[in-house]
């Protein structure tokens, strides 16, 4: 280490530390942030204290509880002890070999940083058990359990300088000049996130839309308050007779499915010979409080299927509905079945839930009392903040998603690599107030879609009338719509219900392309019974589902017909794909 370039160094960092919190504090001096602790915060600490007071309020259950801590460090210090004299010891606790924060061989060969990662594991361990030992309601367990692991992935060994080795040998290797990067890169964060923290996960300046992004050929053929259409240019002679359209999650933009060309769902369908339409949400603002779940059905997808019928002259249409975007095609299609009016071929689901009884970790942030609160901060602006979202989605994966960035960009000094899928995820839309209270009540909190007990625009829906065919698409390692959660969503459906499972996750298990030869695919007979069961007799295809999604439409489409023009005397072109609601940023 070279003192000298140390103490430079150091100096710089106290400087940039200075000017990272006076963006912290510059939004909260001018009174656009408040300095009140975020409810988030207080419901942790009373979730937890109901945890602890459970295992307090008893004098057996505490001497239990300190029965099992005592035992646990016990052992972990005499292996330990035989560790540092030299003797061979079997650790106490082994990470999950998937655990990519304690990779380096020094957690393993050196005694300190060792006992350090056992003590952790050990602690952690001994946390969640107490969690899933109290007898407690489910909602709360459930709520405890996550919080208790964003808890302890926020305080892994591997997040400190002095506590982690490779940081350690990097400060010393560099004379802390990747701390000096990494405050400048946390300043930059904090000023990006307007006074609060937004990680950079990608490199922003690699990437735009309509560039390298979202640059499948075509044109925005129709608009409202809330979409934009984008009709996309045929690139073979003829094409399927039925046209296809696409309702993405107005959670996140639409390019998830046109990310770089060779991972583009849309350019790959159009080359399939589809007519592919999708909509792209607006970014809304104040003007779009009030819109309400009722208006992004009727301006959404029904809107869109209307002007795609007329562009194409089909009265059918295939449709996708991707997450929420999927949730709400189903409400569509319970919409158009109470109201007698038949103009859907076949409906795909991508990572859809209808039945939120197995919702996974996102029903932790749903009940009353929480929902109120977001719809009190709802109601000061008239819509959600993007990076809320982003945030809740992010803490699903928080080691992932949050912590690696964090030990990368600034204890290391590392700019994140471009990934386009990153940009993308960092890229949320905001949530129109009236709407997102609306889909948390009455599918999160209440599951009233599976049940029956929905009312859009005056009409009471029922599943069970939608008798289109439908193609299931859930993925194995998906946190958000969890594989159990779809497949039970299978049975609401009164049609033929095709399900398949993708390997990954949320995003990767549907952005697949076949050229890839990544992951793999399971199909089965009908998705009845229990979903264990169904997995275990299912047949494993390797690779992408795509090839066989589009086997599956092609055999519900007829004969071909001649290539489609974009846009019609009646619907011109307004602008070229992707259109302005996309290039909005919060």
């Amino acid at each position: 280490m070279d003192v000298e370039r140390l103490s430079t160094n150091v100096a710089r960092f106290v400087e940039l530390g200075g000017k990272a919190l006076a963006n912290y504090l510059k939004p909260r001096e001018s009174g656009e942030k408040t300095g009140e602790p975020p409810d988030a915060v207080a419901d942790v600490v009373k979730t937890l204290g109901q945890v602890a007071e459970y295992w307090l309020k008893d004098p057996a259950r505490t001497l239990q509880a300190q029965t099992q801590v005592a035992g646990r460090y016990f052992d972990l210090w005499s292996q330990s002890l035989k560790a540092m004299s030299g003797e061979p010891a079997e650790p106490v606790a082994k990470p999950d070999p998937r655990d990519a924060r304690f990779k380096d061989r020094q957690w393993n060969d050196n005694p300190f940083f060792d006992f350090l990662k056992q003590f952790y594991l050990v602690t952690t361990d001994l946390a969640e058990t107490f969690v899933t030992q109290a007898e407690l309601d489910e909602h709360l367990k459930h709520k405890a359990s996550f919080y208790m692991k964003q808890i302890a992935n926020a305080l892994s060994p591997s997040n400190f300088v002095p506590t982690n080795p490779e940081l350690l040998r990097e400060t010393i290797g560099s004379s802390g000049e990747n701390l000096v990067r990494g405050m400048q890169m946390l300043g930059e964060d904090i000023e990006r996130g307007g006074g609060d923290l937004r990680i950079r996960q990608s490199d922003d300046t690699s990437f735009a839309l309509g560039r390298n992004l979202a640059m499948t050929p075509g044109k925005v053929v129709h608009e409202n308050d809330l979409i934009q259409l984008i009709q996309y240019t045929p690139t073979t002679e003829t094409v399927g007779r039925i046209p296809l359209v696409i309702v993405p999650p107005w959670i996140n933009k639409f390019y998830i499915l046109d990310l770089v060309a060779d991972k583009s769902f849309i350019k790959w369908a159009v080359d399939q010979g589809l007519t592919v339409f999708v909509i792209s949400w607006v970014n809304p603002d104040e003007r779009h409080a009030h819109k309400s779940f009722d208006d992004y059905m009727l301006e959404g997808p029904l809107s869109a299927f209307r002007v795609a019928s007329e562009i194409t002259g089909q009265k059918k249409l295939h449709t996708i509905g991707y997450c929420v975007g999927g949730t709400l095609l189903a409400v569509t299609l319970a919409y158009m079945a109470a109201k007698g009016i038949d103009q859907v071929e076949t409906a795909t689901f991508f990572t859809t839930q209808v039945d939120f009884t197995y919702a996974g970790d996102l029903k932790v942030f749903v009940d009353e009392e929480q929902i109120q609160s977001l719809e009190k901060r709802m109601a000061q602006h008239g819509y959600l903040e993007g990076k809320e979202m982003a945030t809740a989605f992010n803490m699903l994966r928080s080691n992932d998603l949050i912590w690696s960035y964090v030990v990368n960009n600034y204890m290391k000094g590392k700019a994140p690599m471009p990934f386009d899928l990153l940009y993308w995820n960092a890229d949320s839309p905001r949530m129109p107030a009236a709407n997102h209270s609306f889909y948390l009540r009455h599918c999160y909190l209440q599951n009233d879609l599976s049940n029956g007990r929905m009312e859009v625009a005056g009409e009471k829906l029922d599943l069970k009338k939608v008798k289109v065919p439908v193609y299931n698409l859930a993925t194995r390692e998906d946190h958000i719509a969890p594989a159990r959660s779809v497949f039970l969503g299978s049975s609401a459906f009164g049609g033929q219900v095709d399900y398949v499972m993708a390997g990954s996750g949320h995003i990767a298990g549907v952005v697949n392309p076949p050229a890839k030869h990544k992951y793999q695919h399971w199909t089965g007979g009908p998705p009845t019974g229990s979903f264990e069961n169904w997995l275990a007799s299912a047949t494993e295809h390797p690779g992408s589902w795509w090839p066989h999604w589009r086997e599956w439409i092609r055999a519900r489409d007829g004969k071909e017909v001649a290539a489609r023009p974009v846009g019609s005397p009646t619907y011109p072109p307004i602008e070229d794909a992707p259109g302005r609601y996309v290039k909005v940023k919060v």
